[in-house]
């Protein structure tokens, strides 16, 4: 079986339900794709101009005919095809279409710079890429030397205005045939090629193949036990595995989502009323916001209908226990999931804390459904009690490889197991808690130190949106930890308050700085804590060595 499948199933069986809808509420962004440019989608509501939907039979088509594009063009089986777009109704078919074309999906971080494009290109070896009109002014600087674009030799464009150097996507797959093409494709036959998240330099390339697809949508729809008449909402960016792999639950079920492209508070709760959604994942801030809204009396509950939200979850990040309490008082009825995963593990789900484990909330919960989880010593043995060690975990969505990096692949699998490089423990009933990425370990006089724990405590501080805390160098310690702090809108605070707050910590955990400053994240929510290296320890690091 490979991926593909079902969605030819969903069409052949349930060809007339809706598989897609696109709500876009704002359209501020110049140059950005309009509704009314798409009159190739089918079913848009006149009355709705910022929505537009597609059935299971229509997004199977469309992925046909892209695919048959591809092939009329001589591409063959085991290209490269960069994505490069925004989240939108053409995406998924795109996607679908390149693997049914025998090729391999190569989707890109729409926040990539033209350097990080170029980048990502050339490792990948990509050698068609679909773009869209954001992304524009970004293609067309490596257009002047044409080795910046590697091995790329045709680009199809996803808009209106085609620039001269691409191809109408709309236009070509119109005459394209329906049906799909006559290859036949099994689970052991490449699939896609992800990027890491880069926050520690350029990203590496993940190689996937059908296999580890068709088992991610078998974890998902297993964890949450998704059904035709669930409706997920999706508002990640769907080039990441988290957000497309929490999707292939809906894949499998045949059911509907939803692609909401934005994240405030009032569109989410306006695309769940409207569109009558299930399920919901969140990333931290978002789910923040919504409460801080709620808290504040800019967002009513009462004028929404959420009767039918069953399901919120989050991952990508550890969530603090405070936010979820917080989240159970204003929807005490709601079931509550968090799945940890790696790109290099086929995004969520290895580990997962469970529906039914509403009283582990802090932990990310065990080994997920056919997956295993170890913690281990720097030797790769396994820790005892509750000691703290790297998360390894195996599983059939774990990467064949680094594409093209066989020292980095080594050094992460072994003897079949994926080091995640994270740090965790096990509690008395073997639920695994998070305690801090390897490389984000701050060692203190000797004493190791890990930001997460800090950080959870710190925000359940009235006052305090967000926190990050990292190592900056010290002549004396080695390190200390720095705790930079985002406030709530509307609130104040001072470092002397905040020190008296953390008193209550053991004397080694506590900041022995505190900066206020955003906090930066990237589309998945992750703190980006080299950004807060760079801006506040690149100095101090140069006077230390200075001093020595």
């Amino acid at each position: 079986m490979v991926i593909t499948d079902f969605l030819e199933k969903n069409a052949r069986l349930a060809g007339e339900d809706i598989a897609l809808v696109e709500i876009n509420p704002s359209e501020e962004r110049d140059n950005a794709v309009t509704w009314r440019d798409f009159s190739l989608i089918e079913n848009t509501r006149p009355d709705l101009p910022y929505r537009r939907e597609m059935s299971w039979a229509q997004f199977d088509t469309k992925a046909n005919r892209f695919a048959n594009l591809l092939l009329s063009r001589g591409i063959k089986r085991g290209t490269k095809v960069g994505i490069l777009l925004m989240n939108c109704l053409e995406w998924l078919p795109i996607y679908f279409g390149i693997l049914k074309a025998g090729c391999l999906a190569v989707p890109l971080n729409f926040r990539y710079s033209s350097e990080e494009i170029a980048y990502c290109l050339d490792l990948a070896d990509v050698e068609v890429l679909v773009f869209g009109p954001e992304f524009t002014d970004r293609i067309e600087p490596l257009l002047d030397e044409r080795q910046h674009l590697g091995r790329v030799t045709t680009m199809f464009f996803v808009g209106i205005e085609v620039p001269a150097f691409a191809e109408s996507y709309r236009e070509l797959v119109t005459y394209c045939a329906p049906t799909a093409p006559p290859l036949v494709l099994e689970e052991r036959d490449l699939a896609a090629i992800y990027f890491s998240s880069g926050t520690t330099g350029f990203p590496k390339a993940i190689l996937h193949d059908h296999k580890a697809l068709v088992n991610a949508c078998i974890t998902e729809a297993t964890h949450h036990g998704q059904t035709r008449d669930d409706v997920f909402l999706c508002i990640p960016p769907l080039y990441h595995t988290g957000a497309k792999m929490h999707w292939f639950g809906s894949l499998l079920s045949g059911s509907k989502a939803v692609l909401l492209r934005g994240v405030k508070p009032e569109w989410i709760l306006r695309a769940v009323t409207e569109e009558k959604c299930s399920i919901v994942w969140l990333l931290v801030p978002w789910a923040q916001d919504l409460l801080d809204a709620v808290d504040s009396g800019r967002i009513d509950l009462s004028h929404y209908y959420l009767d039918q939200w069953r399901l919120m979850h989050i991952g990508a990040q550890p969530v603090p226990p405070s936010l979820i309490r917080r989240w159970l008082g204003y929807f005490p009825t709601h079931k509550y999931d968090t799945n940890y995963g790696l790109s290099e593990s086929i995004g969520p789900g290895c580990v997962h804390l469970g529906m039914e484990n509403l009283h582990k909330v802090g932990a990310i919960g065990k080994a997920g459904h056919l997956w295993e989880a170890r913690i281990v010593d720097e030797n790769g043995n396994d820790v005892s009690g509750e000691d703290v060690g790297e998360l390894i975990v195996r599983g059939p969505g774990i990467m064949l490889c680094y594409y093209k990096n066989e020292e980095a692949t080594a050094e992460s699998i072994k003897n079949g197991w994926l080091y995640t490089g994270d740090m965790a423990r096990f509690d008395e009933d073997s639920f695994i808690y998070l305690v801090d990425r390897k490389k984000d370990v701050v060692i203190s006089g000797g004493e190791n130190i890990y930001p997460v724990q800090i950080e959870n405590f710190m925000r359940s501080h009235d006052a305090i949106k967000d926190v990050a805390v990292i190592g900056m160098p010290d002549p004396r310690l080695g390190e200390i930890a720095v705790a930079i702090v985002e406030l709530k809108e509307g609130f104040t605070s001072t470092e002397e308050a905040l020190n008296e707050f953390c008193a209550t910590l053991p004397r080694y955990k506590r900041p022995r700085r505190i900066i206020f400053d955003t906090i930066p994240r990237n589309p998945t929510g992750k703190i980006e804590k080299p950004a807060l290296r760079r801006k506040y320890c690149a100095g101090r690091l140069v006077e230390e060595q200075i001093m020595c």
